[in-house]
């Protein structure tokens, strides 16, 4: 378990990392580090990330000799599908959003696998966590209500679109980390790492024919570490959640959440007002108070 939960903060390093350099990516020379001169779309940016971690994959596997079709494909290709359909909406919040705020939304991947557990799984949920469930998009209102007073007082767009598409990214989140619970007894997690490229390759490259940003100079080095951190923090989400309880091990994601807020404050200027900090911290005690409470009912059926 001790294991698990040391994975799991790493793997929240590692997605930090590869935030920061998509963020930077997708501003192109608006943000001037790193002397980036091109603004790189999110389709193009899950491409390269999915070059990277296939070519790793399957090095490991053909190594282990291990199966490149794995045992259960059905739940293999939904983690494929769904893992692909998600992080393409999220680097596209990325983008348009501060990364605090894109982060968190992300954030309620937990709470939609509890819903999709009571659809799929059929699994009853307490009245408590219900609470907490609506307490989580409490959260999200106020980050809205926020993001609509901003427009009304500055005239700029609404970002509401990019807010749906990050609840969208967190449902199917959601489904992803789903079929990895259920993976955990039939596939290694180098081969449910290996779908998501397998899955994501082709379709991100036919995104790629309509648009598409050719790389210079460091900039292909800004991709390839895109792509191995992002290797990283797959490999060891998939072994936390294969070593211990998903109650147990999720709260220790969310110092995920602070990461990316101290770094959109100190790099990005990302200043946030009162009732973003306000929806963001509801959030955050949201989700975190949900996954205590289902690791203690699950200690409790164990006793």
């Amino acid at each position: 378990m001790k294991k698990g939960i040391l994975y799991i903060i790493l793997s929240g390093i590692c997605f930090a990392i590869v935030n920061f350099f998509v963020k930077i990516l997708g501003a192109g020379d608006g943000i001037g580090l790193f002397n980036v001169t091109s603004s790189y779309p999110a389709h193009e940016l899950v491409l390269a990330r999915s070059i990277v971690s296939f070519s790793i994959s399957l090095f490991i596997i053909k190594r282990r000799k291990i199966p490149i079709w794995g045992n259960n494909k059905k739940w293999l290709l939904i983690r494929g599908i769904a893992g692909t359909i998600a992080l393409t909406m999220f680097f596209y919040t990325i983008h348009h959003l501060p990364l605090a705020i894109a982060t968190i939304i992300q954030y309620l991947a937990p709470i939609f696998t509890v819903i999709i557990a009571i659809i799929i799984l059929k699994e009853r949920v307490k009245l408590l966590q219900w609470v907490f469930i609506l307490m989580s998009f409490a959260g999200v209102g106020l980050i809205t209500l926020d993001q609509i007073i901003q427009s009304v007082n500055t005239a700029d767009s609404l970002p509401l679109f990019y807010i749906g598409i990050g609840m969208v990214s967190a449902v199917f989140s959601g489904l992803a980390y789903t079929a990895i619970i259920k993976l955990r007894e039939t596939d290694t997690p180098i081969t449910i790492v290996l779908y998501f490229p397998m899955v994501a390759i082709p379709i991100m490259t036919i995104f790629c024919f309509w648009s598409f940003t050719l790389p210079v100079g460091i900039e292909w080095l800004l991709l390839l570490t895109v792509g191995i951190f992002t290797q990283f923090a797959q490999i060891l989400l998939t072994k936390a959640l294969h070593l211990g309880s998903a109650a147990t091990i999720t709260p220790f994601q969310y110092f995920g959440a602070i990461y990316m807020f101290l770094i959109g404050f100190f790099v990005f200027n990302e200043k946030l007002s009162m009732l973003v900090n306000v929806g963001f911290t509801i959030i955050l005690i949201g989700v975190f108070l949900n996954a205590l409470y289902a690791k203690r009912a699950k200690m409790k059926t164990l006793v």
